[in-house]
């Protein structure tokens, strides 16, 4: 796992750690991970109108993250 620095707004942080703070994910770093998990699969899922070569990357590329995700 890599670590990536992102800013972010102040009230996107709030919602996270209040989501962390009501157990909801053990961690920020948890929260953002599954936030940008379940962007990755809506994103392939919703570009079904990109060219098939270029849709084909995309899904493949979308269940190599979600099986290679520990």
């Amino acid at each position: 796992m890599k670590i990536v620095t992102i800013n972010i707004p102040d009230q996107y942080l709030d919602g996270i750690e209040t989501l962390v703070n009501l157990g909801y994910f053990p961690s920020r770093s948890e929260a953002v991970r599954q936030a940008l998990k379940s962007f990755l699969a809506r994103e392939a899922e919703f570009n079904e109108d990109l060219s098939s070569d270029k849709f084909s990357k995309l899904k493949q590329f979308q269940l190599d993250t979600l099986m290679n995700y520990k």
